[in-house]
Order: structure tokens, then C-alpha cells, then sequence
């Protein structure tokens, strides 16, 4: 339990650090951070702090889809945001090509050996993919088709509202499913084994 917890904390801060490298890099981030990004710019507050209440607004859409969150869930809404905003804080902003291009790559390796660590810690999914689970679920529509749907929303609203769409945004789009599939395996912990249920006395 205690490898689990630690892969979970870890893993989140991680994903926080290297959403905080793409923000950075300045060539384009994943959807989710673009919808961040650009409601930080008509707000003013911090992009780290509206992924952590974006993460809260998303997890209230669980309720009408009958979504139960777990420990992961709720940490995922509470240190993403906030170890985004925190590594942003010291994260220099390069302005040449070659500098932000390392700091995307390293971004998305980053959030994808992250997303091995708190996917593989098996505490539940975060906000934002229970959303997608919970949508599969509820009306049986398949899972990229709730994907693309939901991400591609906030994608363009996150860009009409400012949130910065590029290169990057690509590179993360081809990347990260890959990478994760690689890292999934080799940092996940054992999955927890359930107590089997006693048999009902007649």
C-alpha cells in the first residue's frame, strides 16, 4: 500500500511538472492545458489553480453519470495544478527554437512516465478520464469517440479564449499514447488484490 501511495503522489506531481514544461516551452500544449491556458488569460488567475478547479468543475459532471471517485481522483484535482504552477514559477521561458523544443519533448516523456507512476498506483481514475469512462458507460458511445468529443470542445474553446495551440499541441496528440503504453508496464505496481466475498448462508 505505502509503493502504491508513493507512485500516486509521485506520479502526480510528475504530471504537474511536465504539463508545467510544455506550458513553458511555448509551442503548444495538450487540450486540457489549452482550456486552462486560456481561461487563466481572460481570469488572471494562474494556469496551475484552474487546472486544479477545472479538475473540480469536471468531477461535479461525474454525478449525473452515476461516477464514483477514488483516493487518485481527488489527489489528481488537488497536486496536478498545484505542482504545475509551482514549477512554472522557477521554469525559465526559452525564446530559442531549439530550447523549447527540448523542454516539449521532455514535457511529454515527463507527463507520460507520470502517467505510468499514478495510472499504475491503481487509486482510481483522474477527473478528466473518468469523464471519458463515465460517457462510455452511460450511453455506450466508444471510448475514442468520448474522447475526441470532449477534447476537442475544450480544445477549441481553450483556443478561442487565448490558450496556446501548436506544434506542440501535435506532438503531445501522436506522443503520449505511445509512450504511456511503454512506461505503463514498467512502473506499474501490482494491482491490489480483492478479498474474496463470503458465500451467502442459505
Amino acid at each position: 500500500m505505502a509503493s502504491r501511495i508513493l507512485r500516486l503522489l509521485i506520479g502526480l506531481a510528475l504530471y504537474g511538472f511536465g504539463c508545467a514544461l510544455t506550458v513553458a516551452a511555448g509551442l503548444g500544449v495538450d487540450p486540457w492545458t489549452v482550456f486552462a491556458e486560456g481561461l487563466s488569460r481572460v481570469t488572471g488567475v494562474g494556469v496551475g489553480w484552474i487546472t486544479n478547479i477545472v479538475g473540480l468543475g469536471v468531477l461535479l459532471l461525474w454525478i449525473p453519470l452515476h461516477q464514483r471517485p477514488g483516493v487518485g481522483t481527488i489527489a489528481n484535482i488537488l497536486l496536478v495544478g498545484t505542482s504545475m504552477q509551482l514549477a512554472l514559477g522557477v521554469l525559465p521561458h526559452p525564446h530559442s527554437l531549439l530550447w523549447q523544443a527540448a523542454m516539449l519533448v521532455a514535457g511529454v516523456v515527463t507527463v507520460a512516465v507520470a502517467s505510468g507512476l499514478y495510472i499504475g498506483a491503481h487509486f482510481g481514475p483522474g477527473p478528466r478520464d473518468g469523464l471519458m469512462t463515465g460517457l462510455h458507460a452511460r450511453f455506450g458511445w466508444p471510448i475514442w469517440v468520448c474522447r475526441l468529443g470532449v477534447e476537442g470542445t475544450v480544445l477549441v474553446a481553450g483556443w478561442l479564449l487565448g490558450g496556446t495551440v501548436g506544434i506542440g499541441t501535435v506532438v503531445f496528440a501522436l506522443g503520449i499514447g505511445p509512450l504511456v503504453h511503454v512506461a505503463l508496464p514498467l512502473l506499474a505496481a501490482p494491482e491490489p488484490q480483492r478479498r474474496p466475498r463470503r458465500a451467502a448462508r442459505v
